[in-house]
């Protein structure tokens, strides 16, 4: 792999502190809103009008890509979202959070945890719509600014609309792993030792 002027690119990239990069693409909603009425990007499901918080100890995943995109509510409105899309994922110690704020009776939490023994939490074609994302991550052979429309090293389609910045990787592993997000949709979601609670007041994964 050889950088924009040339130069040979060898080894592995890391960052400790690893955000969404900001993606650059996201500064253009209004390209983005149009693609999106003509059906040129994927919108599955409209999205609900809370987000919520997924936190992991370790995430392994072969087949990394990233871009930007946008979400649409039940109203119509546009979200704009870094899309984080995956080919197969291995997570460690998964935990879901989404609080939810009743009249009369205030806040109610659903959590969700699994992959916390033996068995990891497993994904294929797994793609999440973040607004925020940190942790510890490395990657392998990570191509950084390229055209969203050529990503290839992701899921079948993975990928955003052209001219806009986009970034992909052989693998990424990313550990403390914390995001906030409106969406998830994976081919295949496995969650091994699976545990949901809903309890009074606020309780989040971070």
């Amino acid at each position: 792999m050889k950088d924009a002027h040339g130069r040979p690119v060898t080894g592995r990239t890391s960052w400790r502190k690893f955000a969404v990069l900001s993606v650059p693409g996201l500064a253009a909603t209004a390209a983005l809103a149009i693609a999106l009425a003509n059906g040129a990007l994927a919108a599955s499901f409209a999205v609900s009008g809370q987000q919520f918080k997924v936190s992991a100890n370790s995430l392994d995943g072969d087949g990394f890509a990233q871009y930007g995109s946008i979400d649409k509510n039940a109203r119509g409105e546009l979200i704009p979202v870094a899309v984080t899309a995956i080919k197969t994922a291995e997570m460690k110690d998964l935990c879901q959070s989404v609080v939810t704020k009743l009249p009369v009776v205030g806040s109610i939490s659903l959590n969700l945890t699994a992959g916390t023994g033996k068995k990891s939490v497993r994904a294929s074609d797994l793609f999440v719509d973040a607004t925020q994302l940190s942790g510890d991550a490395s990657f392998n052979n990570i191509e950084i600014g390229r055209d969203a429309s050529t990503l290839n090293k992701g899921p079948k389609d993975g990928r955003g609309l052209q001219d806009l910045f986009g970034q992909q990787a052989d693998d990424v592993h990313i550990t403390k792993l914390r995001q906030t997000a409106w969406a998830t949709n994976a081919g295949k979601f496995r969650l091994s030792g699976l545990h949901m609670k809903v309890s009074k007041g606020t309780k989040e994964c971070f």
